[in-house]
């Protein structure tokens, strides 16, 4: 039996990367949330606004926590995702002339507003205290597509960002109740930008700075969590994610700081889940993504763009912050079918007001998100799930830092549909 158990899981699991690259290769990938990060991976785990570091849902449960692996059973969970973002730029004030660097007053919406990402999910248990799995799942989020001269340069103007990981995950229980794990990470990101040569001028490297296409690179990281029943019926859970240190992007060694550099940031996640009853579990969870990881997405605009060039060391960056999360989710099981989920997320967003004009690229504001979902169960060892999220407008606002006259503004709002089927082995 436990040889055909792992048959089942080597067919499951390559079956699962055959369907996750043939996915991507097809789809582009915008996922502007929390900064660039996934509000939630799994479909459970969306429908919750993210929360869940302290409950164990389903066999993607290693994107937030690798100790919840082995709390599981052995599964399969596939998931896919219809993410309909909605961004755009105001430019405010006559532009001063040279030497400053005005754009051109109004209002311009970015296209592409509508992308699919894939998710699945495979989870074996080698015995009664440890289990192997492994989560395929997708990021991005800074993707925009402005057909205009946004930076009087070449048209259409914009970046597009997709990420995808690969965690073989490794959990084991120390106790009945209490449970360690780890995921190894493997990371691949595609990137382009265009119609920035009017920043040639800034570049160490105007040949690698804009309109070369899609460029590829690969990494590594690690994430460590803790699960564990602390009291009856309170739950804690916690992970930290390494930064994944990723290969150059050679043909943007123009653009991104210390040459092309696009590293991973480092995150960590501490929540707990209290059962109320056992049908009722109430979440929180705190998240911090640390962007200072990265030099490429943390520098600042300005002074940098007048004081060390593009692609050097402490070229122009997009300037993020560092940013904190908070999320609350309540999950209830009205019957042996039926799950609802219900979540709220609201934290920091990354861009201050004195970096708006490079995040008109990657206008990464939202601060709050609220979710919704379910699960129906079916006696074959079946689930649907499925989950909505709606991410609230936000905008921010400052000065051209180029040209003091104007002022640009970035906004975003975002709706999110979600459906998974899982099965049970």
């Amino acid at each position: 039996m436990r040889q055909k158990g792992f048959s089942s899981l080597k067919g499951s699991l390559l079956c699962s990367v055959v369907m996750m690259v043939a996915i991507f290769s097809f789809v582009a990938s915008a996922y502007a949330t929390n900064g660039y990060f996934a509000h939630g991976y799994s479909i459970k785990n969306k429908a919750l606004a993210g929360a869940g570091v302290a409950l164990p849902t389903d066999a993607l449960t290693a994107t937030i926590n690798p100790a919840g692996m082995v709390f599981v059973g052995n599964r399969v969970d596939a998931g896919i995702t219809l993410f309909m973002p909605s961004r755009k730029y105001t430019v405010r004030g006559t532009p001063s002339g040279p030497p400053a660097f005005g754009l051109t007053p109004g209002t311009v919406k970015s296209g592409s507003r509508m992308f699919v990402i894939p998710s699945v999910g495979v989870n074996y248990m080698l015995n009664k205290k440890s289990s192997a799995g492994v989560s395929i799942y997708g990021n991005g989020g800074m993707n925009t597509d402005y057909d205009t001269n946004t930076f009087n340069g070449s048209s259409p103007t914009g970046i597009d960002l997709m990420q995808l990981f690969v965690a073989p995950t490794y959990s084991v229980k120390l106790t009945p109740k209490h449970a360690i794990g780890i995921s190894v990470i493997l990371a691949y990101q595609r990137f382009k930008a265009s119609g920035l040569k009017a920043f040639s001028g800034f570049s160490a490297d105007p040949s690698k700075l804009t309109n070369n296409g899609y460029d590829n690179s690969y990494g590594y990281g690690a994430r460590i969590g803790y699960l564990g029943e602390v009291l009856p019926d309170l739950y804690l859970g916690a992970s930290y994610q390494t930064k994944i240190f990723m290969s150059k992007l050679d043909k943007y060694a123009g653009l991104f700081a210390e040459q092309g550099d696009f590293d991973i940031p480092s995150n960590w996640t501490v929540g707990v889940g209290y059962k109320i009853n056992p049908a009722v579990t109430l979440l929180v969870d705190v998240q911090r993504i640390n962007y200072s990881d990265v030099k490429s997405v943390s520098n600042p605009f300005k002074p940098n763009i007048q004081t060390s060039q593009l692609g050097n060391k402490n070229g122009a960056g997009f300037g993020w912050k560092d940013m904190t999360v908070y999320k609350f989710g309540l999950q209830w099981q009205s019957s042996r079918y039926w799950t609802w989920r219900a979540g709220y997320s609201f934290g920091d967003q990354p861009i201050p007001g004195s970096e708006v004009m490079f995040n008109i690229l990657a206008p990464g504001v939202i601060k709050q998100h609220a979710t919704l979902g379910f699960t129906k169960a079916f006696d074959n060892n079946r689930e649907l799930s499925a989950s909505l999220m709606r991410a609230f407008s936000n905008s921010v606002s400052g000065p051209n830092p180029l040209d003091p006259g104007q002022d640009i503004e970035l906004e975003m709002n975002q709706w999110e549909l979600s459906v998974g089927y899982s099965w049970k082995f």
